[in-house]
């Protein structure tokens, strides 16, 4: 066992895959991602040494960490380290998952009543 981590997939000398409430977490924000392009979210931005809270659309906010999580996993790909046990590509496929998944568990409307 390296570094304290166990072998996963994407790591064959780790016992178990990475993952878990983040992964699933990642996923729910995949379905947002499509059912709800027109929200708006309010963020923490630094700007230097000053914090400024501003709102942008939730597809622009999650499409930023979406990417980031992607380089990270890609920067994690070719080192042993642990990366401070974040397991960035339980966020990838968590949200590509949601995004696959979330439309076809969408519940569909009542069927309509007869009186």
């Amino acid at each position: 066992m390296r570094g304290g981590r166990r072998p996963g997939a994407l790591e064959p000398g780790l016992e178990r895959p990475d993952g878990g409430a983040s992964g699933a977490i990642a996923g729910v924000s995949g379905a947002y991602f499509l059912f709800f392009p027109g929200a708006r979210v309010v963020t923490l931005v630094p700007i230097f040494f000053f914090l400024q809270v501003i709102e942008i659309p939730a597809v622009v906010f999650l499409l930023i960490w979406f990417v980031g999580q992607l380089m990270l996993g890609l920067a994690a790909l070719g080192t042993h380290a642990a990366a401070g046990g974040v397991a960035f590509w339980a966020h990838v496929g968590g949200f590509v998952a949601g995004m696959v998944l979330g439309p076809t568990l969408r519940m569909r409307p009542p069927a309509p009543r007869w009186a």
